[in-house]
């Protein structure tokens, strides 16, 4: 299965950014896992203040890796990560379509997105909520 991990790492130290991706690698390729790609996105500021190991965050350094294994060794992954003192946040999305490309330019995940993500929601008549891209109307 295809999966894009989101962490967030505390700010002030690229060499524990560094540590944490290797580890999550390390743990991957160990378990038969394959990386994709990993993308360093840098500091961001948090929407909102977190509370995380007895600390209060409100910036974190972001990084994005996408990578096949099975389910197993992805929440290992994850429980690895998300003890570690210096994790702020991290999340571990499934990609739709697993193994094969889906549309024109294949999967598009956040690493993809980046900050140019839906600009605002608003309600259709039918009262879905409807993203509106810059390159068009979603659903």
């Amino acid at each position: 299965m295809l999966y894009e991990m989101i962490a967030v790492v505390r700010p002030g130290n690229i060499k524990e950014v560094k540590e944490i991706a290797l580890k999550a690698g390390t743990l991957l390729l160990q378990n038969g896992g394959v990386i994709r790609s990993l993308t360093n996105w840098g500091p961001f500021l948090l929407a909102k203040p977190v509370k995380k190991h007895q600390q209060t965050h409100d910036s974190g350094h972001h990084f994005i890796m996408r990578f096949d294994s099975s389910p197993e060794v992805q929440a290992t992954v994850r429980k690895a990560i998300a003890i570690d003192p210096r994790m702020i946040r991290c999340g571990v999305v499934k990609m739709v379509g697993g193994d094969k490309l889906v549309g024109e330019h294949g999967i598009r995940g956040m690493s993809d997105i980046g900050a140019e993500g839906p600009i605002w929601r608003k309600m259709d008549r039918d009262r879905r909520a409807t993203s509106i891209w810059k390159d068009g109307l979603t659903s």
